[in-house]
């Protein structure tokens, strides 16, 4: 599913790919906001060689179907919203790599939370 509202814009991507987009913490990560009417959240992490990028958690029943991420351009960014994500679900994404079909699901290097180890989860 593609993002409904871009989260990065034409120049933020050119920013990024040029390295001198100094607010990268405002636009990845995960931000609560309202889309479309709906309550949730919208998710960007920078996977580049990831095949497919998708946003698990608490409100998706850890789901990689449910909400899939989007590619933006050659940037390797992914991006996208879930709707009904709320302050202090816990996810993480779900990489599948480029790469002999390696998958892994990862905490997110932005979160502004993180759950205490042995938990992993943002």
């Amino acid at each position: 599913m593609p993002p409904r509202d871009p989260v990065l814009s034409d120049s933020d991507i050119y920013l990024f790919n040029e390295g001198t987009q100094y607010r990268l913490y405002e636009k990845l990560g995960a931000h609560l906001t309202t889309q479309g009417g709906e309550d949730g959240a919208r998710f960007a992490v920078w996977a580049p060689n990831a095949e497919s990028v998708a946003v698990i958690g608490d409100w998706n029943g850890w789901d990689a179907a449910r909400h899939p991420l989007a590619r933006r351009a050659d940037s390797g960014i992914w991006e996208g919203f879930a709707p009904g994500v709320r302050r202090g679900d816990v996810y993480k994404y779900h990489i599948v790599s480029r790469h002999r079909g390696y998958w892994v699901d990862k905490a997110d290097p932005f979160a502004a939370h993180t759950q205490v180890p042995p938990l992993t989860g943002s």
